[in-house]
């Protein structure tokens, strides 16, 4: 049976596209997508806030052995060993994601886990960031998916992978009862600034920098725990270093004392207009085109309002406006969303050497998870991913891959595309050469690098 152009639009647009061994729904389309609008529970044993304190405090030790330069040859090999383990396991916990999207039925729900994590960016540079940034996805993220955006932003801003990433452990309210101690410790406004700009209202959302440094002071004592020295793990409160007094954030003053004044204040960021339109803009844009068509945001912001943020009604009122549903396909694929997409659609088992091969691949491409460099995290448009050496790296890319995969092309283009296989790029199938070359200029093709 040929699939409908629907059927397409619903996989490639709104998923990662289709796995032939995979149950095919053809109708209802957005009523399965809708039902895919679920939070999602990681397995713990993939990673842990426990696991990386554990490997950071064996870490720190073996430094420690290792400056004091009186390690045996034995402990030294021992202790490569564990450096090598802690890479490899904080390695896959970062590449949880791609795993889930390649394996999974419910592509929206791994397109709006990979949306969220981006938007929310953290990188892992140094290992004390190597350990925690993915912990920021399966901790945090995942589990707040489809609920309030306010629980969500909550959640990641008092992470510890947040936290540590924008040196919010080390902020220390000017009047604090530590600050009084210790003068050499000060206000730091990286979370706040972040916050304002880039996980709510956005850059053009209306605050100035007083309001940065209210929301700073207002956040000071949310900290990291060190396990060394307290009897717990992750996210602590130390009222000694939270700046004393009420806020004044957007004209509007919090009286709140100690962690509630924080709370109280990204509560209400959470449901502010700016806030919907900066997050539904950018929603619009992962989803359906560059130039994010405003009758679509503009439906998405008023959803927004009528629920306080409820991401499971804003994410709704998208796949149920007809604009979302044009046959013009307007998106270019990230290196991310191809290389994950080319995987579902081969069927070949994302394990083993092609786990490995997956994880070199995205980063040759420029898109290694966790490492964007800035809180802004990877582009989301065109322009950013198909220059000519980009380019070029797909086209060498789909080559290589091409000649692993034994399934016909011509029947996986049908597969995936169905009656909206053009003819032109039908017809270079067909002439190919080789198999090797028409799977290649399939994943090339106009259909499979945009949705």
């Amino acid at each position: 049976m040929t699939i409908s152009t629907e059927t397409a639009i619903a996989y490639q647009r709104f998923g990662y596209g289709v796995n032939p061994n995979q149950t095919l729904v053809e109708s209802n389309h957005k009523t399965w997508l809708i039902n895919q609008l679920k939070p999602i529970f990681p397995d713990s044993s993939i990673w842990s806030l426990a696991k990386a304190y554990e490997y950071q405090a064996q870490y720190r030790k073996m430094r420690m052995e290792e400056r004091k330069g009186n390690q045996s040859e034995a402990q030294m090999q021992q202790s490569d060993k564990f450096k090598k383990k802690f890479y490899q396991q904080s390695k896959l916990a970062s590449y949880y994601s791609a795993q889930f999207a390649i394996e999974t039925e419910n592509g929206l729900q791994a397109r709006l886990l990979d949306f969220f994590s981006n938007h929310f960016s953290v990188t892992a540079s140094g290992n004390v960031m190597r350990a925690l940034a993915p912990l920021l996805e399966i901790e945090a993220i995942a589990p707040n998916l489809t609920g309030k955006f306010s629980d969500l932003l909550l959640a990641v801003e008092s992470h510890p992978a947040m936290l540590v990433y924008l040196n919010n452990e080390q902020s220390v309210g000017p009047d604090s009862q530590l600050a009084k101690k210790r003068k050499n410790k000060g206000l730091n406004e990286n979370l706040a600034r972040e916050i304002l700009e880039l996980h709510t209202l956005g850059v053009d959302g209306g605050y100035n920098q007083q309001d940065v440094i209210e929301l700073a002071k207002a956040i000071t004592g949310w900290s990291v725990a060190n396990p060394i020295r307290e009897d717990t793990i992750g996210f602590i409160y130390r009222q000694r270093t939270h700046q004393p007094g009420k806020r004044k954030v957007l004209g509007k003053t919090y009286s709140q004392k100690g962690m509630e004044q924080g709370k109280a204040i990204l509560q209400d960021l959470a449901v502010h207009p700016a806030t919907a339109k900066f997050v539904c803009t950018k929603l619009v844009r992962h989803f359906i085109s560059d130039q994010p068509n405003q009758q679509i945001v503009q439906t998405m912001q008023a959803a927004w309002k009528k629920t306080d943020g409820d991401i499971k009604a804003v994410i709704t009122a998208m796949i149920e406006h007809p604009e979302s549903w044009r046959e013009d396909r307007q998106k270019f694929k990230t290196p991310r969303e191809f290389l994950i997409s080319s995987y579902r659609l081969s069927d070949i088992q994302y394990k083993g050497k092609q786990q490995r091969a997956f994880m070199n691949s995205l980063e040759m491409m420029g898109q290694k998870p966790f490492s964007a460099g800035s809180p802004a995290g990877f582009k989301d448009e065109r322009n950013a991913w198909d220059g000519p050496d980009a380019l070029l790296n797909r086209i060498d890319w789909a080559n290589a891959y091409a000649k692993q995969v034994k399934k016909d092309p011509l029947e996986l283009a049908k597969a995936a595309f169905g009656e909206s296989l053009s003819a032109n790029t039908y017809t270079f199938l067909k002439r190919a050469e080789s198999r090797q070359q028409a799977l290649a200029m399939l994943l090339m093709s106009p259909e499979f690098q945009f949705s």
